[in-house]
């Protein structure tokens, strides 16, 4: 008889274990749901973790913020010369291509808030949605948007979705625009085109046009879930505060504590290939002489080129006394 005790009372505590097991599992998974939904804007504190190489200013959210200088002399970075730095430190893959362009003669220059949307599926939809309205937002379109300060370029992740996939028109452009003074790049369908191209100095770099709108009426079809991580775009992982620039069809997404050096280096070469074009012309050395490594003599010269044209070149003054001055020739 004690025996049959003992076993009955190792299989109530057993059960009331797992019981309690199950629950405390459960519990946690619904916690999570509800801290994930709550959570689809990255922290400060994650976002610093997530780009510890960036040692310079900070937005307020934790985005790195590239000087206003250097975003300026951005805009003369060619693709190739901002492929070849990034490269050589090991980030071979933060080009992306076959883009549709809005004001394609423009170039695009800015620094991400990137944002993530997946098909829609009810259940997420809902808890991510919930969220938001406690915080008094509206529809999850205009999210990131609402974040936007100026020079910013919303960098959009929006799985290609083409049939009953824009969340962008012309409402939602101007609304962009009129915050970031700048454009988009958007890996999906746009739709009232032709109303975006009217807003002067807006620059899209965008997957495809349809006229139809996220979401319709008993379809849901798309759904924010994420704000400033990670985000994929093409074949490239795209960072919040990475520097965007976007010309010739193309998009670059450069790191930003590769912003500086990519600048630089742009350039460098830009008056190297002045300095040796122009002494091609004259006749002063030969194309195998250029188009090589150049001699002492050759740099010498080109320093001298500097010096004595510094006020006519089309790089800033400052930047080719600071070139002048780490030089040992």
């Amino acid at each position: 008889m004690q025996k049959g005790n003992n076993n009955f009372t190792k299989y109530k505590f057993y059960t009331m274990t797992k019981f309690k097991y199950v629950l405390l599992l459960s519990v946690t998974i619904v916690f999570y749901i509800q801290l994930q939904s709550q959570q689809v804007r990255i922290t400060k504190e994650q976002l610093i973790a997530l780009t510890p190489e960036w040692k310079g200013e900070r937005f307020p959210d934790g985005r790195p913020k590239v000087p206003d200088d250097i975003m300026k002399r951005m805009k003369s970075v060619s693709v190739e010369e901002a492929w070849a730095v990034m490269k050589n430190a090991g980030y071979g893959y933060q080009v992306a291509e076959g883009w549709q362009v809005i004001n394609p003669d423009s170039v695009l220059v800015g620094r991400a808030v990137t944002a993530s949307f997946m098909p829609g599926r009810p259940d997420v939809w809902k808890a991510i949605d919930s969220a938001g309205k406690k915080e008094g937002k509206r529809g999850q379109n205009t999210w990131a948007v609402d974040l936007l300060v100026k020079g910013d370029v919303y960098v959009a992740d929006q799985f290609g979705a083409h049939r009953n996939g824009p969340t962008i028109g012309d409402n939602v452009g101007n609304a962009i625009f009129a915050r970031s003074g700048n454009g988009i790049v958007y890996d999906g369908a746009l739709r009232d085109v032709e109303g975006l191209k009217e807003i002067d100095g807006f620059t899209a770099f965008y997957s495809s046009y349809d006229p139809s709108y996220h979401n319709p009426t008993g379809d849901l079809t798309t759904m924010i879930v994420g704000i400033n991580h990670p985000t994929r775009i093409r074949t490239v992982t795209v960072m919040p505060g990475d520097v965007v620039l976007g010309k010739m069809g193309v998009v670059v997404f450069i790191p930003p504590h590769l912003a500086e050096r990519v600048a630089t280096t742009s350039e460098i070469v830009r008056l190297r290939d002045m300095f040796g074009h122009q002494r091609l012309k004259e006749g002063k050395y030969t194309a195998g002489q250029i188009d090589t490594r150049w001699s002492d003599e050759i740099e010498k010269d080109f320093s001298k080129w500097l010096n004595d044209h510094i006020n006519e070149l089309p790089v800033p003054k400052e930047q080719i006394q600071k070139y002048l001055k780490d030089r040992t020739w």
